[in-house]
């Protein structure tokens, strides 16, 4: 049995989110009481452009930015930030890697790991049962990506 990829150590996380401009976050809600909710806020007000996706809310805005009904009306994107159930995010993860998306993030308790070496494969980056919030803050990184410089 082949040994599972790790997850991204610091050096390999840093970059992803000092690079990163266009978020889409697959299962956004409009609802002050869900994560989704806060991250979306947290990812805008450090300067990341957000393409919220939930086809039940479509139509309607979050932090800004109108919620489009699948992952196909957000592109194009640099990364999916996915709020799904473990067993439904190995379609969003195709679906990503498909449109073109250079990082899928699986937030807190997403963890599918054949889904992440599928896009791993395809050159996709891949964080899994991380938050980009608590990473930042862990990280120390600058209050909005607008003043950051990446890391070779």
């Amino acid at each position: 049995m082949p040994q599972a990829q790790t997850e991204p150590d610091d050096e390999e996380i840093r970059p992803i989110l000092l690079s990163t401009r266009r978020i889409a976050i697959v299962g956004a809600s409009d609802r002050p009481s869900r994560p989704s909710f806060g991250v979306a806020r947290f990812l805008v007000d450090r300067g990341y452009e957000i393409v919220p996706v939930n086809p039940s809310i479509a139509g309607r805005e979050l932090h800004g930015a109108r919620i489009v009904a699948s992952l196909a009306e957000a592109g194009p994107l640099d990364m999916v930030d996915v709020f799904r159930r473990s067993e439904d995010a190995g379609a969003v993860v195709d679906e990503a890697v498909r449109l073109g998306a250079r990082t899928v993030w699986l937030q807190l308790g997403v963890i599918d790991h054949e889904a992440a070496a599928r896009a791993r494969a395809r050159g996709v980056a891949v964080v899994m049962d991380r938050c980009p919030v608590i990473e930042w803050r862990r990280l120390g990184l600058p209050a909005r990506i607008d003043g950051a410089t990446t890391a070779a």
